[in-house]
């Protein structure tokens, strides 16, 4: 199903093929597309901007001058147990054309996180004055296709300066391809508070505040569906989030310990683009740019993890706590 490639490509690095009719929903008219479109993309934009936000540090104390470390991060933000975020209720009441096949006047639908398949939807109204007919079955979810995830990955440098202050970059090389663009970069600040002390270098522990901002933009074509023809059909998405955390971490040769508080706050843009032409008995209804979707995100995480030091090699994990928990890993070659 092409929403394999709709929802793990532009809101990571993962690709895949197959077919999404979340476009057919067009034939309802711009009013109900929008309201459903808005409520089955809510919860995958939520833990999108969850997921890039993570990965921002893996130890408290600030490498110094001229110190550097580059990172192979990778995240999976889970939402196995999120029945919440799998599914909403769609009343037929608060559309204006849409109708279930069997008769059903309210029913749970799912999400673009969700399992629910098989659910027909039925047109028989006039749709800006011309006659539209047509029955389709509303897209499903990542769920559906045994995916109970969605991950980001990217790679991060980070530079040490003076004063206990590291500076810090991330970025996904741009990916192109017929059907799918995305790119991903942000960039970050640490600051070592601890290095002000006297005795720094004989304390146990380090602190430090961390504060991070991700930009991620994607593309992705699914022009071709049985309901609505057109040409250029494609969403165009772009989420940011900013991480401020506070962080404290052990100070040992080896191995390691690091936790952090952080507030999350984001956004997701998500354009429909394209030219879409609805069959009538008469003339066909065509939409250019139909509509677009924002939708905000904030919350609190914490997290717990440990760093493994081999020389010029080292390996790190944290799991973070939130609304939309997410696993975080990196592979780190440095100088420290």
């Amino acid at each position: 199903m092409k929403k394999i490639v709709l929802l793990l490509t532009l809101f990571s690095a993962t690709m895949g093929m197959a077919q999404s009719n979340l476009n057919d929903i067009l034939a309802a008219g711009l009013n109900d597309a929008e309201r459903f479109t808005t409520a089955w993309m809510a919860p995958v934009t939520e833990a999108s901007v969850y997921s890039i936000s993570n990965g921002w540090y893996n130890s408290a104390d600030a490498k110094p001058l001229g110190g550097f470390e580059i990172s192979i991060v990778g995240n999976i933000t889970g939402f196995k147990n999120k029945d919440d975020k799998k599914s909403f209720t769609l009343n037929t009441a608060d559309y204006e054309n849409l109708t279930f096949v069997d008769g059903s006047t309210s029913k749970e639908v799912a999400t673009a996180l969700g399992d629910i398949e098989g659910v027909d939807v039925a047109i028989n109204a006039l749709v800006q004055g011309q006659p539209v007919s047509a029955t389709f079955e509303l897209p499903s979810g990542l769920s559906s296709e045994d995916l109970n995830f969605v991950p980001s990955g990217y790679i991060q440098a980070s530079v040490g300066l003076i004063k206990g202050t590291e500076i810090k970059a991330r970025f996904l090389p741009k990916i192109n391809t017929d059907d799918v663009k995305i790119g991903l970069y942000g960039f970050g600040v640490q600051h070592d508070f601890t290095k002000h002390l006297p005795a720094d270098k004989l304390l146990p522990v380090a602190i430090s505040a961390v504060v991070g901002y991700t930009n991620l933009s994607g593309e992705y074509d699914f022009t071709n569906t049985d309901v609505i023809n057109g040409e250029n059909q494609r969403i165009d998405a772009k989420f940011s989030s900013w991480n401020f955390s506070a962080v404290v971490s052990t100070r040992l040769p080896v191995i390691n310990f690091y936790g952090g508080l952080n507030y999350i706050t984001g956004k997701a843009d998500t354009n429909i683009l394209g030219r879409y032409e609805i069959e009538t008995v008469a003339q066909p209804i065509v939409y250019n740019d139909p509509f677009n979707i924002s939708n905000k995100v904030s919350g609190v995480s914490g997290n717990i993890g440990t760093k493994l030091k081999l020389g010029f090699f080292r390996i790190n994990a944290d799991y973070n706590i939130a609304e939309f928990s997410t696993l975080t890993f990196g592979i780190n070659f440095g100088f420290r």
